[in-house]
């Protein structure tokens, strides 16, 4: 009879016996050349292949994984040989907390409000499921570590006994954490809490052992992390159909209000998103309170996850087409600028045209067309050099400044990325006449971050020699009606976003004519019925703000497209009532109720 050790003997030389890398697709001159590509002693290596022989090389290396993966079970299976010990309690090789130290990490969260997606983990830590992981992953900030915080303090003392909260990090390897498990499961612990798990380099490879053998052995296991993207990696590879995911990233504004116990839609465009603000019920600062905060969350929090994903999962082979930013470090660079220009286009040209402030021209536009005040922002300041200070402030490079050629490949897959980590939402726009392309509009999640880049270019505004000229009533008039401008926008995004997550049995749309728009839209296809809406950043209400609501051609043409209207609605900032026909709601009211 084989045992263990000879088996894993044998799975090391057919592995051996494989190539490693992958294969990657060039376009070169318009013919599809393919390649394969490996590190070999720290170097890069690449062979080109005919395309019969990159076939075979891709089912070779293909093979490799799954060995790879069965090699890494088997030698998880391997019977512990020895335990070193310390006095009376065994030598644990991670950071492990139980007993009174868990007890004490615990003891912050029990004054806290918990976010509603706490029940999906206790369902899954009450359920009798087996083989299966929970995943609990997410941005920085934004709650994960006290849900799990939370959890444990809802325990009674005999769940708590068998309870252990394990704290990764970089120095750690998959065997430490096995190492460990095998103890753990030894000692009779149940529930296994595993933090920031995607710290771990092989993790992504060989995630399969914490459903295969641990939660198969009756643990209940929760792995958390910041890097979404290796979760969502190790999902689609090694956990395949063995995890149940919950993701944190996105924190809608009943939450923020509900959970941070701070009320009103400005606080949560100028802070949103994160779980970092100070207030009633919950942590200290905020992320988004300066443009530096903001910088170091956009450059730890999303470029480095995207980076340390991409880095650790398929021998680093799946980095397409942005390889060349990982390694000039360009990736925060092109992030800040689409997190700018985010509200507006989604275009090769956003990022290769050299940077102009939208927000500065809207409202320039705006100030210009104001009936009681109108001012030419223009004839006071240097465009030109406000422009490139403005750049500077938010470290966006020009075409020439930038090492690597963006692409329209680049932009696509930045763009998948950013989805992928719950980052942006597309809203889709639809016309009438309608059209045969589909356009959308992209949104961000996280509002205080897509804010801290407005403050930024008032902060610059001010700094103009020229804008001095204007009087201190005008000065603020100006910056006022920017910002005002700015969480207008916000305010409808938001709105959009949380309605389309909300309503997910209806579609959600912004709705463009020839002249004007509804900013939003929901059509019911199953009962052939529309709502029609006006987003408005005001306290007041007054007819011009619902003249497109009832425009006799608008909402026959509406109708014709989407069914009977059954409601008109203006979303403001005021209080709720009723002007014939048009409903206004108030904003927090509305976004409180989806």
């Amino acid at each position: 009879m084989k045992t263990n050790d000879d088996k894993i003997a044998r799975l090391e030389e057919e592995i051996s016996e494989l190539p490693i890398g992958y294969i990657s697709k060039k376009n070169i001159n318009g013919k599809i050349r393919q390649y394969h590509q490996w590190t070999e002693d720290g170097k890069k290596k690449s062979k080109y292949l005919d395309s019969e022989t990159a076939l075979v090389v891709a089912e070779r290396i293909a093979k490799r994984k799954e060995l790879e993966k069965e090699l890494k079970i088997e030698k998880a299976l391997l019977p512990r040989r020895s335990t070193k010990r310390t006095g009376n309690s065994l030598l644990f090789k991670t950071n492990i907390l139980i007993s009174d130290n868990l007890k004490a990490f615990i003891q912050r969260a029990a004054s806290l409000k918990s976010r509603p997606c706490l029940k999906q983990m206790q369902l899954f830590l009450d359920s009798g499921t087996q083989s299966r992981v929970f995943i609990l992953y997410g941005l920085r900030r934004t709650g994960k570590t006290t849900l799990i915080q939370q959890a444990i303090t809802s325990f009674n003392q005999s769940q708590f006994e068998k309870t252990v909260f394990i704290q990764i990090s970089p120095e750690d390897t998959l065997s430490a954490v096995n190492h460990d498990m095998k103890i753990l499961l030894e000692q009779g612990y149940k529930y296994v809490f595993i933090d920031e798990v995607t710290l771990i380099e092989d993790f992504i490879e060989g995630a399969a052992v914490f459903s295969d053998i641990y939660a198969s052995s009756g643990m209940k296991i929760v792995l958390s992390g910041t890097d979404s993207l290796g979760f969502l990696f190790s999902s689609d590879d090694s956990l395949y159909d063995r995890c149940e995911m919950l993701h944190t990233t996105f924190i809608p504004y009943r939450e923020f209000e509900n959970v941070l116990g701070i009320s009103g839609i400005d606080e949560y465009i100028r802070y949103g998103g994160t779980m970092s603000l100070s207030g009633i019920n919950y942590n200290e600062h905020s992320i988004f309170s300066n443009k530096e905060s903001t910088d170091a969350y956009v450059d730890s929090a999303i470029a480095k996850n995207i980076q340390h994903s991409l880095k650790y999962y398929q021998n680093a082979g799946h980095f397409r087409h942005l390889e060349d930013f990982y390694e000039k470090n360009e990736l925060t660079s092109v992030i800040n600028r689409v997190v700018e220009d985010i509200n507006h286009r989604f275009t090769l040209s956003v990022l290769i045209d050299d940077f102009v402030s939208h927000d500065l021209g809207l409202s320039a536009r705006n100030l210009l067309h104001d009936r009681n005040n109108p001012i030419d922002i223009f004839e006071h300041i240097d465009k030109k050099a406000f422009t490139e200070s403005l750049r500077k402030a938010l470290d966006i490079l020009n075409k020439e400044e930038q090492t690597v050629e963006i692409k329209d490949a680049h932009r696509i897959e930045i763009k998948e990325y950013l989805d992928l980590l719950d980052l942006t939402v597309d809203i889709p726009v639809e016309t009438i006449p309608i059209v045969n392309e589909k356009t959308y509009q992209t949104c961000v999640s996280q509002p205080g971050l897509r804010y801290s880049q407005a403050e930024a270019l008032v902060k610059e505004l001010m700094k103009d020699e020229n804008f001095q000229s204007f009087s201190i009533a005008d000065r603020k008039h100006i910056l006022d009606r920017i910002l005002n401008e700015i969480k207008g926008r916000m305010m409808e995004e938001i709105v959009l976003l949380e309605t389309k997550k909300a309503m997910k049995d209806k579609e959600v749309f912004k709705l463009k004519f020839a002249v004007g728009e509804f900013d939003m839209v929901i059509f019911d296809s199953e009962n052939i019925t529309s709502e029609i809406y006006e987003i408005k950043h005001s306290t007041e209400a007054f007819p011009d703000q619902y003249r497109h609501l009832v425009d006799e051609k608008k909402c026959r043409e509406t109708e014709f497209q989407f069914g009977r209207i059954i409601r008109k609605c203006v979303i403001y900032r005021g209080e709720n009532r009723r002007e014939g026909e048009i409903e206004y709601l108030n904003v927090e009211e509305y976004l409180k109720g989806l």
